[in-house]
């Protein structure tokens, strides 16, 4: 589990083949120190295993469904991403609950820039319009975001400078395509009420 508050922007090292899959080398810098083997991290939103321990370089694989199905298999070396360590339990919850499975990916579809602040709008699956609701929250990227306004295929979020400089969202363009995952409660909430019907 995760939190969907970024620890840090990472770049991405090298992206090595290794069919049918990919292994994803990221420099990590200081949240490199602690992680340990096995350790889950959340890359973009999406939890992956740490499969090697480089000093700061960490190393992930991405299978086929995780490449075809995020925006992972779109990564190059050089690209940054936004990394966040797995819930240990006592930690303090800042954000709201992440899984790091991420539902589907979503495209900017505009953005209004005001200052160092700004408003974005994102177009996304219909299939998901049930699991949100203005007010609630969302994790785009792996960033925890509440919700502006929901229409039937796209969400605006309002964006505070410090979460456009420290993380990646702040360099999105309109057509870019982030990884999605909706609040874990309202899938829970919208499979009981499938039950019943």
């Amino acid at each position: 589990m995760f939190t969907g508050l970024v620890e840090t922007l990472a770049l991405v090292a090298a992206v090595e083949s290794r069919p049918p899959g990919r292994v994803l080398v990221l420099d990590a810098g200081a949240l490199a120190d602690g992680v340990r083997l096995g350790d889950s991290i959340a890359i973009n939103g999406c939890c992956l295993t740490c499969i090697a321990i480089d000093g700061a370089k960490l190393s992930f694989e991405a299978g086929p469904e995780t490449l075809s199905r995020t925006t992972l298999g779109q990564l190059v070396a050089g690209a940054k991403v936004n990394l966040e360590r797995s819930l240990r339990v006592g930690d303090r919850l800042g954000g709201h609950f992440v899984s790091g499975h991420v539902d589907d990916v979503a495209q900017l579809a505009r953005r209004r820039d005001e200052q160092d602040w700004s408003t974005f709008w994102f177009r996304f699956p219909e299939r998901l319009r049930t699991q949100m609701a203005a007010k609630g929250s969302i994790a785009v990227a792996g960033v925890s975001l509440t919700l502006v306004d929901v229409s039937a295929d796209e969400f605006s979020v309002a964006l505070i400078p410090h979460t456009l400089a420290q993380t990646t969202l702040g360099a999105l363009a309109v057509g870019d395509r982030v990884n999605l995952e909706t609040d874990l409660l309202a899938k829970y909430v919208e499979q009981q009420i499938g039950v019943r019907e």
